[in-house]
């Protein structure tokens, strides 16, 4: 190509960061280019909501409308931005590799709180212009106030920095790309399995006229196949719900080993309980329309779930299963009972890794009051553990989330980071020691017994049309005087689970994470 080529882009930090990106990408392909820098609709007004200004490309239309002159040859935006329809006679040439979409939680230190979930103090103000974000914040956290927060990411952070808000909330990407030093404030990372991101959050889009074929191929050159194909399910989910980039609907599709996983959260309005749904799939085609078809609005729910475990009236769990009108019948089949009373001063001085497999297992270890050398790091297997853990005031520094489906995955990701440290591991009495396998041999363990289970006697049949169990021992004492019906549906809350239940012929559901969102997202995506 002997022309050079023309990038438009808004003239924020952020946008100019994007244009020079591809610039950059365009350059190392022999093509050089330049910027043009356009101000949109969402630069120039900055006094109302996001999702009360007119239209839906509100970020985009100026550089549509200059790329359809023909005074720029693209245009680079930030895909979530974008309407799913592309206006008549332009189109997406070409997707970047994706940046992290997490989320992160930008907190004043002293709006902390450790022992609540997201580290927030109660009843904190947190700025954000996202319904979407809205909506699944105050899900996890009801008592929280969300405003609404704009400008570009520096002006953001100046306004948490005056104390208009006790924390804000940012794509993690924009700050990475940004290089922002963040350190005067408290950081919460929320992954995108927790806090599910925007369609094609941390991609960017390069736009181009539908009748530039030489612009097109060259373009090629730097579009990322995968990720667009895994944005492309997502993006199709929020064309088939209409829904436009500041609708509260979230959606993020990634590749685990041979299968495709999908997150999927929506609700009418900011606040309203969302809904959150989690599918595999071996395949994408076809999996956007799964997703859809299991929000439609004449589709059954079941009428009661059984689970093996009480289920407080305020949690997300029971208030998920509200919204639904299904009952809950909720009541451990076990008995947990501490076996030591005391812990010995000498070991845990030098402990430099505390790994907790479960709750019962940190409540037990807390119990016997430790006196833990300030060294010590925590390790979580889930977010359920972690919940629990902050309830003594600690944030783990290991959370097993995101490391894998199983414990041989989790165990193994832990391994690499605690590899010649000293490990302490609380547990139950003859469990299984599957995290313990993957451990290198420089690795000293100090496997800790803390409490036992014994199962309850005589346990009486539930005819809830779902059947939960929480763990291997509450699947044990169930089938020792009771049968699965035909019509109940089963959800294990993990392997281990799954495993105990196998060995009565049974399978059953297997939520993402073994907390009460997975398990609400399991519920949710049931058959009746």
């Amino acid at each position: 190509m002997n022309r050079k080529l023309i990038i438009g882009t808004r003239g924020s930090d952020l946008a100019l960061w994007q244009a020079n990106y591809i610039k950059d990408q365009l350059n190392a392909v022999g093509v050089e280019a330049g910027l043009k820098i356009i101000k949109t609709q969402g630069d120039i007004v900055q006094t109302l909501r996001l999702d009360k200004l007119e239209g839906k490309g509100f970020f985009t239309k100026e550089l549509e409308e200059e790329l359809l002159a023909g005074s720029i040859d693209l245009a680079v935006h930030s895909h979530k931005d974008l309407p799913t329809q592309n206006p008549p006679g332009l189109m997406i040439a070409a997707v970047s590799e994706r940046e992290d979409p997490a989320e992160l939680l930008i907190v004043l230190k002293d709006c902390t709180d450790f022992k609540k979930r997201l580290s927030l103090k109660h009843n904190a103000t947190v700025g954000t212009s996202s319904n979407r974000r809205k909506a699944q914040m105050l899900a996890m956290r009801p008592d929280l106030t969300l405003d609404d927060l704009r400008g570009n990411v520096i002006t953001r952070i100046e306004k948490l920095r005056d104390e208009k808000y006790d924390a804000i909330m940012l794509a993690k990407a924009g700050v990475l790309r940004l290089n922002i030093d963040l350190s005067e404030f408290y950081v919460e990372e929320l992954p995108p399995t927790e806090i599910i991101p925007a369609p094609a959050q941390g991609v960017l889009a390069v736009q181009i006229r539908e009748n530039d074929a030489e612009l097109f191929q060259l373009l090629q050159q730097v579009n990322n196949k995968e990720v667009s194909d895994l944005i492309a399910v997502e993006r199709k989910v929020l064309s088939l719900f209409d829904g436009g980039c500041h609708a509260p609907i979230g959606c993020y599709c990634r590749k685990n080993g041979k299968e495709y996983e999908v997150w999927t959260v929506k609700s009418e309005e900011e606040e309203e309980f969302p809904d959150r749904l989690y599918l595999r799939s071996k395949t994408l085609d076809g999996i956007a329309e799964k997703v859809v078809a299991k929000y439609d609005k004449q589709r059954k729910f079941p009428l009661s779930v059984f689970i093996t475990r009480d289920v407080p009236e305020s949690s997300y769990f029971a208030r998920s299963m509200a919204k639904h009108s299904i009952r809950i019948e909720g009541r451990s089949l076990i008995r947990i009972f501490p076996i030591i009373n005391r812990l010995d001063p000498f070991i845990l001085k030098h402990v430099d890794w505390v790994f907790f497999a479960s709750k019962n297992g940190i409540e037990n270890f807390f119990r016997l009051n430790p006196k833990l050398p300030k060294k010590v790091k925590f390790a979580v297997i889930g977010r359920g553990s972690e919940e629990t853990l902050r309830n003594f005031g600690y944030v783990p520094d290991f959370n097993g989330e995101g490391s894998g489906i199983n414990l041989d995955q989790i165990g193994a990701a832990f391994s690499k980071i605690a590899a010649g440290k000293t490990v302490l591991l609380p547990r139950a009495k003859g469990s299984l020691e599957t995290i313990q396998k993957q451990f290198t041999a420089d690795t000293k363990l100090i496997n800790l017994p803390v409490y036992e289970t014994r199962m309850e006697e005589h346990v009486e049949k539930s005819s809830a049309d779902v059947l939960i169990f929480t763990s291997p021992s509450n699947v044990e004492a169930y089938f020792v005087d009771n049968l699965v019906e035909p019509q109940q549906k089963v959800i294990c809350i993990g392997h281990s689970t799954a495993s105990k239940l196998s060995e009565y012929g049974l399978t059953g559901a297997l939520p993402y994470s073994p907390d009460e969102i997975g398990l609400s997202e399991a519920v949710f995506g049931l058959d009746f």
